[in-house]
């Protein structure tokens, strides 16, 4: 029996109303407008059509947002001057530096810099840190975004094994930390696949859920998984398509055809994880501008 799909457009179009109401009350009752600065550095085609959707979607809040535009020989000082007045602005609750950065600039300094209780990323030390210890704090979107996909799926991770393949700081190793812990949503007995691994099916045969966000398009097929598994593909990579208006397709890292027979349930590409992270990311700026992420 095919999977059940697990629609994330759905999903996240449920998450924007919520913010949007959230955003109608702080707007009428404590007169904030929750505020989200974009910074954009060269001139890569992916990160400018991915600013412009989040630009999109702080417009449909209702949020104020500002984009600034810098060109790819921008200097590491120039950037962190930008940042400071950022972080000092009381209209700017979030502030979000679009990466990759151009290579003459240091990313961990940059990111560092950051107020962090306006780093709607979730990649601040601090943050990362109140992460693997439990504490409230602003979390990574995607990894945030794909418990809120099993949760609201009805897919709920306590107790389950998740594996999770690939050990990347923006998704796989913050998603660890937030399966793990003993709290509503989480608790789930989590074990990371990487590369290093001689034979990777061997824990991927495991899973209850897989996880899959190593970059590698389709390198998971349908018999590397637990048939009834629950299949999250958080990858997203071009590949050639001669038929394709555009010369290529989509995919995630989950060759879907096979997964899909096996599957209880999985996530497409386009349309699963991808629109969930932006989902996120304004919920962070909301609870961000409402100010009590840090107060407990």
């Amino acid at each position: 029996m095919p999977a059940t799909i697990i629609d994330g457009k759905k999903i996240a179009g449920d998450i924007k109303r919520e913010v949007k109401q959230e955003t109608d009350r702080l707007k009428a009752e404590r007169g904030i407008t929750p505020g989200l600065a974009f910074i954009l550095v060269g001139d890569n085609p992916a990160s400018q059509a991915y600013v412009k959707m989040k630009g999109k979607g702080c417009d449909e809040m209702g949020f104020y947002s500002v984009t600034e535009k810098l060109p790819a020989e921008t200097s590491e000082q120039h950037l962190l001057n930008l940042i400071d007045k950022f972080n000092r602005d009381p209209k700017i609750h979030g502030i979000l530096v679009q990466l990759p950065l151009s290579k003459h600039i240091n990313e961990e300094h940059i990111l560092n810099a950051i107020d962090y209780r306006k780093d709607v990323d979730g990649f601040h030390p601090i943050n990362v840190g109140r992460l693997v210890t439990g504490q409230d704090c602003l979390k990574p979107c995607t990894p945030v975004g794909v418990q809120e996909l099993l949760l609201r799926s009805g897919n709920d991770p306590a107790g389950k094994h998740v594996v999770i393949v690939g050990r990347s700081d923006i998704v796989g190793k913050p998603l660890l930390n937030i399966l793990l812990q003993k709290q509503k949503g989480a608790n789930a007995v989590v074990t990371i696949a990487h590369t290093a691994a001689k034979d990777i099916t061997l824990f991927t045969r495991q899973a209850d859920i897989l996880i899959a966000a190593i970059g590698k398009a389709e390198c998971i097929t349908g018999d590397m998984i637990k048939p009834g598994a629950v299949v999250i593909d958080v990858g997203i990579n071009r590949v050639d398509d001669p038929s394709a208006k555009n010369g290529y397709r989509l995919v995630g890292d989950v060759h879907f055809p096979s997964a899909s027979q096996v599957a209880s349930a999985i996530t497409p590409v386009p349309g699963g994880v991808g629109p969930m992270t932006i989902a996120i990311l304004l919920r962070n700026t909301l609870r961000a501008a409402q100010g009590n992420v840090y107060h407990s």
